[in-house]
């Protein structure tokens, strides 16, 4: 029994330590490939501004539009609580104020957690023709989003924003540990 128990140990250990490495690495590619839109998943606003960690999403996701990466830029988050408006819609205004055209920004304000994110977006954007996409996030939330993304037949490529709020090792350590239990979370629960 103990040598069971002892294996399972290690296969658990070994499992953890893969799955946190894949994270804290995950998204390190220099070819961001075209894709027909770039959602950008929401984060907190601030009184009808983006919070500094949405604002980082925001530019990584204008600078693929501009950059012609995507034709369209899909704002997700709904209204939380208290809060004046809609996360995509700081978003938008966000993006208009950058210059991005009007007709090419679609937006998702229903949900408030990833994959309603992700399935509204989809929607959103089934009737502009998109098919593909390429998904802003912060790094260490990218991989969770993108397993997600693709678990609903979603044509999607992670691209963690270089304009990330959590640059030091005391912010980032917190936001990595998080991702990482939810990360080991969504794979488990997708097994049974």
């Amino acid at each position: 029994m103990k040598r069971i128990l002892r294996f399972v140990l290690i296969i658990a250990l070994a499992y953890g330590l893969y799955t946190g490495y894949s994270l804290w690495t995950y998204g390190e590619q220099d070819d961001i490939p075209k894709a027909d839109a770039a959602i950008v998943l929401g984060a907190a606003q601030w009184n009808g501004k983006p919070s500094p960690v949405f604002k980082g999403r925001l530019k990584q996701g204008i600078e693929l539009y501009k950059q012609g990466k995507v034709d369209y830029l899909v704002f997700t988050g709904g209204v939380s609580k208290n809060a004046a408006s809609s996360e995509a819609e700081v978003g938008k205004t966000y993006a208009l104020d950058q210059g991005v055209p009007k007709e090419d920004i679609l937006i998702e304000d229903k949900s408030l957690v990833t994959e309603d994110n992700l399935v509204n977006a989809q929607e959103v954007a089934k009737g502009q023709g998109i098919d593909s996409y390429l998904l802003v996030s912060d790094q260490f939330h990218l991989k969770r989003a993108v397993g997600v993304a693709q678990s609903k037949g979603m044509d999607v490529t992670g691209v963690p924003t270089k304009y990330s709020a959590y640059e030091t090792l005391e912010t980032k350590l917190p936001f990595f540990l998080r991702e990482w239990a939810y990360l080991m979370g969504y794979q488990l629960t997708r097994l049974f």
